[in-house]
């Protein structure tokens, strides 16, 4: 089983470009306007469509198992040229985490994240970071 996102896109070539990146693989197919990943870790179906009527998302996530993933993310895809937040220790949206985000060329917001506890915290408090290059950002 798996998830899988359908996002509307304003250039496939930047979008595929993008994503190929953030989860360091290749679309598994292409056609005109079209491609679609399968992505084997985190498990997801991931398909583009070039429409440019980009979407309404809020933002989108890959929840990992340890912090120690979220870290490994954060430095590919930085060293890959993707812009990130760097990694840190907040509370947001009722639940203690370790993440990084980062903003696909259309716009939409990417949360690579660890749950390490609960909490009553709605609003986005950063515990500590690494001084990304980023804003940080929690669901609003």
């Amino acid at each position: 089983m798996r998830l899988q996102l359908a996002l509307n896109v304003d250039d496939l070539d930047t979008a595929i470009d993008f994503y190929s990146k953030m989860f360091d693989t290749t679309p598994a197919k292409t056609k005109p306007g079209y491609a679609n990943f399968e992505i084997s870790q985190p498990p997801l179906k991931l398909v583009l469509m070039e429409d440019g009527a980009g979407n309404s998302l809020n933002h989108l996530g890959v929840e990992v198992e340890q912090a120690l993933q979220v870290t490994a993310a954060e430095s590919r895809m930085s060293a890959s040229g993707l812009e990130t937040t760097g990694v840190e220790d907040t509370m947001c949206c009722f639940a203690d985490k370790t993440e990084t985000w980062l903003t696909a060329p259309d716009g939409q917001r990417w949360e690579w994240y660890v749950k390490t506890g609960d909490n009553e915290q709605f609003d986005n408090v950063v515990v500590t970071s690494d001084a990304g290059s980023g804003p940080s950002s929690c669901c609003p």
